[in-house]
């Protein structure tokens, strides 16, 4: 699943009207989509375009369905064909065939999204880049890639010169140019923030014209492509920011109080080197982790760090001085806890008690006011994460909620504003954030005719 934070910088803008169907959606016309499917073999063979109805139905679905105000319009829309490029020229080729014959194009990685971004809204091609996995080049504090390369890989690569991603996804499996099409933060944020704070050094954009071109848009241009469901361009490729490698330990511990345990985590902020990851999670949430962990006992709080090897005993410290027990220390703990982060809790959580829900949030009422949460909203749970917003480092997370109606869900979201907590509706695929003008600008350019996942973008 693509991380997605709660409101940080350029998510402070929530929308208050949930997700609806396109109105006014005109379906391709079969012959258009003979044509198009024609051309498509023509250039990259018939195992790389699928036209048959399974092939179709899950090219347009993602992880929507955990939402249970999206749950009920899916698909939303299905693809009338999908491509599969080998590389980013392909990937540029296929756009260009698409807007040849006027075509929505709905770009795709590996379907981890959770907010229908992905799902092509108005029918038309959707074109898979997860077969484009070419890395190019590890350089000093960079790496490049095709849009497909997987976040195991490149880390993989990256740590043979030392090194590693500033900033990769819970899901190391999805690919590149999904991530930042589709994804804002992850495990490498409290560091070094969002996808936009210098993390895409370049991206390399098809534009959604009759020929095939390839547009290397530098730093910070290209932050019009971050989160914004590929309507301001199609990611082909990209290269993004690499740290010197650390070598990280997983460190557990419990809290009798959710004030201590964030507490606590506030000062793992400031070890050095930053810690990878802070997570933490209220006992209720713990208690749907499945299998569970002796690390994370039964009604405690738990506070879940990525720390260097040589900061575990300044994080033990920390951890006592505010009430809390180190429960454990693993060498091999890391992937475990970036798995218990981000929307990746959601999914754990749903699996157990679906009846709740979630919201993006961040302030500090969700932990210093969190009696008055528990009264705004009802059954709610609290997972949070640290997150380094504009340089300074906070809280971000999810609210758990249980699940009335939409109407009670979107009221619910209002009145929390009142207890000091901000947020980011994570049930609706269209883009909201606070960089519209900036995405729409892009889209003029590379997207004349608006073929690029129509239905995402709101008008200007």
């Amino acid at each position: 699943m693509t991380d997605v934070t709660a409101p940080a910088g350029s998510h402070r803008a929530p929308g208050r009207e949930p997700a609806r169907l396109p109105v006014d959606a005109h379906p391709v016309p079969p012959s258009t989509v003979e044509g198009l499917t024609e051309d498509l073999v023509a250039a990259f063979g018939a195992a790389a375009v699928r036209r048959d109805r399974a092939g179709r139905l899950s090219a347009s679905t993602d992880w929507a369905h955990m939402s249970p105000v999206l749950a009920p319009l899916l698909p939303g829309g299905v693809a009338d064909v999908v491509v599969f490029p080998r590389d980013a020229d392909g990937i540029a080729l296929a756009v260009a065939l698409a807007h040849r014959r006027r075509v929505p194009v709905t770009p795709r990685g590996q379907g981890t999204g959770n907010y229908g971004q992905g799902i092509p809204l108005y029918g038309g091609m959707v074109l898979d880049t997860s077969r484009a996995t070419t890395i190019h080049a590890v350089s000093d504090g960079a790496v490049s890639a095709d849009a497909g390369a997987s976040f195991v890989a490149l880390e993989r690569a990256a740590r043979v010169t030392g090194q590693e991603l500033a900033i990769l996804p819970s899901t190391v499996g999805s690919t590149l140019g999904g991530f930042i099409a589709g994804g804002s933060g992850g495990t490498g944020s409290l560091a070094n923030g969002a996808i936009w704070t210098g993390y895409l050094h370049e991206l390399r954009v098809a534009a959604c014209t009759d020929e095939p071109r390839l547009h290397a848009v530098p730093y910070p241009q290209n932050t019009a492509m971050a989160h914004a469901f590929g309507v301001s361009g199609v990611i082909a490729g990209a290269t993004v920011a690499l740290r010197p490698a650390v070598p990280w330990t997983a460190l557990f511990a419990a809290f009798d109080t959710l004030e201590r345990a964030a507490a606590a985590g506030e000062a793992l902020f400031e070890l050095a080197p930053t810690p990878r990851l802070v997570s933490l999670d209220e006992p209720g949430i713990t208690e749907t982790y499945r299998p569970a962990d002796p690390a994370m006992p039964p009604g405690a709080v738990s506070l879940r760090a990525i720390v260097s090897v040589d900061s575990v005993d300044a994080a033990t410290r920390a951890v006592a001085g505010h009430g809390g027990t180190v429960t454990d220390v693993r060498a091999n703990g890391p992937a475990l806890l970036a798995s218990l982060s981000y929307n990746h809790v959601t999914h754990r959580v749903r699996k157990v008690r679906p009846e709740l829900t979630h919201l993006q949030c961040m302030g500090r009422g969700l932990v210093h006011r969190r009696a008055e949460v528990a009264a705004t909203v009802p059954d709610s749970l609290v997972h949070l994460e640290g997150f380094d917003i504009g340089g300074s480092r906070t809280w971000v997370g999810m609210l758990f909620t249980r699940f009335v109606d939409t109407p009670s869900l979107y009221a619910g979201m209002d009145a929390l504003a009142d207890v000091e907590v901000d947020v980011d509706d994570p049930h609706t695929w269209l883009l909201h954030h606070d960089r519209l003008d900036q995405v729409r600008a892009a889209a003029r350019r590379f997207d004349p005719h608006g073929l690029l996942n129509p239905g995402k973008l709101p008008p200007g």
